[in-house]
Parts: structure tokens; C-alpha cells; sequence
């Protein structure tokens, strides 16, 4: 778990559908989980992980969430790796409180 290592609470497990639409992913380019993580943002601010995120996914995400959101692209090799949590933190640090 990434949150307790940034001085967060645990933080909510996104709960994958069973399904998606290929054909929407595909049309505009996103992984399969960018829609998914969207709705669970609900429009709350979020920092996505990933060693898959792309243009599609940043111009999604972009288009249709009204809150922040860092998405955060890894090397699939490598993973985090400890210069990485600066960017991180200064995004949970601009948060207000109540928010984190």
C-alpha cells in the first residue's frame, strides 16, 4: 500500500467491473481502467498510478473530471522509486485538508 508510506489513512480500494467496453476504450484510446476510475472518483481529487497510462487516458480524464487528478506513469521495470514521491506529495500537500 502506497498511502501509508505518503502519512495517509488507508485509502479505498477500487473495485474493477467485471465487464468493459472494449469498443469505447479502444475509440479513444484508454486502458480499460480509466472510466472505472472515474466513477469512483465521483469528481473528488486522485492520483493514478500506473505503467499504462497515455494520451487517451490524460485527455479522458481531462474532458471529464471536474476535480484534480494526477496521473502518475511508472516504468513497468522499475515501479516507484523514491524521487517519485515529490510530485505525489505536492499534490496531497495542495489539497485542503478535509480532502486528504
Amino acid at each position: 500500500m502506497v498511502s501509508p508510506a505518503l502519512g495517509l489513512p488507508t485509502l479505498a480500494v477500487v473495485e474493477w467491473p467485471e465487464t468493459h467496453n472494449d469498443r469505447v476504450d479502444e475509440w479513444y484510446g484508454l486502458h480499460w481502467k480509466t472510466r472505472a476510475l472515474l466513477a469512483c472518483a465521483s469528481g473528488r481529487s486522485f492520483i493514478w498510478i500506473d505503467d499504462e497510462i497515455g494520451d487517451g487516458d490524460r485527455e479522458w480524464v481531462s474532458a471529464h473530471h471536474d476535480g484534480r487528478a494526477l496521473l502518475y506513469r511508472v516504468e513497468p521495470q522499475i515501479g516507484l522509486r523514491h524521487n517519485d514521491f515529490p510530485a505525489l506529495l505536492d499534490l496531497i500537500q495542495s489539497l485542503p485538508a478535509e480532502s486528504r
